[in-house]
């Protein structure tokens, strides 16, 4: 059966007069839903049944650019994970090996990968989650956590990452804490955070724990005296030794756009 390589390739088969008889405003616009598998190509009514026999009748299973490459680096994750002795890294690395998996604490939950790279978690498996992970456990070199707060771009490997991480993440993070009564308490509750004192002279410090050695501190100062809100990030000055930095930033923008969701959500 012929699949569609994009929308061309739809709008190529339809007569083109925008008739909206498939309740969408014009033929390119249905092409593309159809191609992103949001419509099935013979909700048009002037489709041959050839050609519908030809494509299908079915909506299309799509999968974007980036889901394609998610799948594509995973599989290469597992592949390496495959061909590493767990229990010897769980030790390394702050885990713990117990019926071959290895077992992580993540936002203080139990997050296990077995041999095959499979993950076995009572926890949402976000995209932003699982290749630090799996890195993680490939590529940490397990060094101890010093307790020298640093923020990102003091990490050795950060210069190339320093200033996306400022925009996406620092920013975002004082975005949510700024119009969210319930941010640090959400922070508390969901992530495990703990709550903690004498940092930097902040109003409100908390620490929460993405990996086993990968603490991330979290420092907020309330508004005064005509002074605007400041948030900053820190890390263990050891996190690059721990996770990649890539690894690292993909972690913190994926909490800071979770962070925005449930500030939707929830207020």
């Amino acid at each position: 059966m012929n699949q569609f390589k994009n929308t061309m390739d739809v709008f190529k088969l339809l007569k083109k007069n925008n008739c909206r008889k498939c309740n969408k405003p014009t033929c390119l616009s249905f092409a593309a839903a159809v191609f992103q598998g949001q419509i099935a190509l013979e909700e048009c009514p002037f489709i041959d049944r050839d050609i519908l026999n030809q494509y299908g009748f079915k909506k299309p299973v799509y999968e974007s650019t980036f889901e394609q490459e998610y799948k594509k680096v995973m599989t290469g994750l597992k592949d390496r994970v495959n061909r590493v002795d767990l229990e010897s890294r769980a030790q390394k690395i702050g885990g713990r090996y117990s019926n071959g998996r290895l077992v992580l604490k993540i936002f203080g939950k139990d997050f296990g990968i077995d041999q095959n790279g499979s993950i076995f978690t009572d926890i949402h498996v976000n995209q932003w989650i699982a290749p630090p992970v799996l890195n993680y456990i490939l590529s940490s070199d397990g060094v101890p956590l010093t307790g020298v707060w640093v923020p990102f771009r003091e990490l050795e490997t950060s210069k190339d990452w320093a200033r996306f991480f400022e925009h996406q993440c620092v920013n975002a993070f004082k975005q949510v804490a700024d119009t969210t009564p319930s941010f640090f308490r959400d922070i508390i509750e969901l992530f495990n955070g703990k709550q903690v004192g004498n940092h930097y002279e902040a109003d409100i410090a908390l620490i929460i724990h993405p990996l086993p050695l990968l603490p991330m501190l979290i420092c907020y100062n309330h508004p005064e005296g005509g002074l605007e809100s400041d948030l900053n990030l820190f890390f263990d000055k050891t996190a690059d030794k721990n996770l990649p930095v890539e690894n690292i930033y993909t972690l913190s923008t994926g909490l800071s756009n979770m962070f925005r969701k449930l500030a939707r959500t929830h207020g």
